[in-house]
């Protein structure tokens, strides 16, 4: 490995510091010195410790390695110069802490999922995503919308991941609640998008409000996610991306069928929801599909089959499934019910409680339908369920792995 990404271990200036350095502070450090030859040693001798319980420490603070987060922001400056100025690679790799032109290209495709020539040929074209959904598939084409909505409370992924790249944000509509997509049209305008891609849950009045700003394609919602994303790539002529995509979650649900057979069996899961003071079976396309369609796994209560059904614990009771799945809405008298329920007898006579296989969800990813929400459901299925950490999903914006 190179010695840029090693942060081989040098002396450095700020390394003899006296004080300790917080480790937040030496996050904020790197964002602002990413163009610098940082080393381990610097970093360690800022926060007065040693640089292996160094590197152990700010993994388990960040979620992920030095290496990797001083990659991460190298690879969003690179971006926006890439996208918005005429300088050449050499002169970008240089402003982002590369020396090799070459090297910079390498890591740059390793971690984007394409070469820097063609992010400069697919940023010049401006998209924007009228629903979450979209941008999921468009994620999964190696597109970042220049224009979406993002939300930290309904959609982090999107929102801790595209905030610094998506320019203008709009707000999130139907399903989600709050806000009125008229709202969004005076930023679109702004925006000024090449394209717009929307969902048909705008009615026509919306749509023709958009058409003026720019080309609009509106996606079927009744289509599964896979013609969505074939339909979205044709559109953009990003064809080979898209089958791509499908293939490797083909590949991903092979593997864990079997492995959630080895350990789920003939094991009866029931998908729960607490709105309020009340208890619902939750049932969505994207959580049916992945788990009941894709993973073979055995749905409890099969007399209520009807998605978000109010039910009470005897009904619960009656079916008694062997593992829960329960999305808890995260207002107070919601939590308030859900903290109450696990400390009533009703609730431990069930047979998942007793074994302790209850597993809490959140509304991101499983309230999302798209390319990229699905591979994030099989990958948290998967972890949940067998503890195994997800090794396929591919987050075309860094590249790599990621864990959800």
């Amino acid at each position: 490995m190179r010695t840029e990404e090693k942060l081989n271990i040098d002396s450095a200036s700020d390394s003899d510091r006296s004080g300790k350095t917080s480790l937040v502070e030496i996050k904020e450090y790197i964002d602002s010195h990413y163009q610098e030859a940082l080393t381990i040693g610097q970093l360690a001798g800022m926060a007065n410790i040693c640089p292996k319980y160094f590197v152990d420490l700010f993994k388990k603070t960040f979620g992920q390695t030095t290496i990797d987060y001083l990659t991460h922001v190298r690879m969003n400056h690179a971006k926006r110069y890439l996208a918005e100025s005429d300088d050449r690679l050499r002169d970008i790799a240089q402003k982002v802490g590369y020396k090799d032109e070459f090297y910079f290209s390498r890591i740059f495709k390793k971690k984007v999922g394409m070469s820097p020539s063609e992010y400069v040929r697919n940023s010049r074209q401006l998209i924007a995503a009228c629903s979450s959904a979209i941008i999921g598939q468009l994620v999964a084409l190696n597109v970042i919308p220049a224009a979406a909505p993002l939300d930290a409370k309904w959609t982090p992924f999107y929102y801790n991941a595209y905030n610094s790249e998506i320019k203008s944000r709009l707000k999130l509509t139907n399903p989600y609640p709050d806000s009125r997509f008229e709202e969004n049209i005076e930023q679109l305008f702004r925006a000024k998008p090449d394209v717009i891609i929307g969902m048909d849950h705008l009615g026509e009045e919306e749509i023709a409000k958009l058409e003026p700003i720019a080309p609009t394609f509106i996606v079927p919602s009744h289509a599964g996610w896979r013609e969505q994303l074939e339909m979205i790539a044709a559109f953009l002529n990003k064809e080979e991306q898209a089958q791509s995509w499908i293939g490797q979650y083909e590949r991903k649900v092979a593997h864990a069928r079997s492995r959630m057979q080895e350990v789920v069996g003939n094991d009866r899961v029931a998908a729960l929801r607490i709105y309020g003071q009340n208890l619902y079976f939750y049932g969505n396309r994207g959580l049916e599909e992945v788990l009941f369609q894709d993973l073979h796994i055995k749905r409890a209560c099969r007399s209520h089959t009807s998605r978000n059904q109010q039910i009470t614990l005897d009904d619960l009771l009656q079916c008694d499934p062997d593992r829960i799945l329960i999305a808890v809405c995260p207002e107070a008298a919601s939590r308030r019910y859900w903290l109450a329920l696990q400390h009533s007898a009703e609730w431990h006579r069930l047979r998942a409680v007793a074994q302790g296989r209850v597993y809490t969800i959140s509304s991101d990813p499983w309230f999302e339908y798209s390319a990229l929400a699905v591979t994030r459901m099989l990958d948290e299925a998967m972890l949940l369920f067998t503890g195994d950490s997800p090794k396929g999903v591919l987050d075309k914006s860094h590249g790599e792995s990621f864990a959800t």
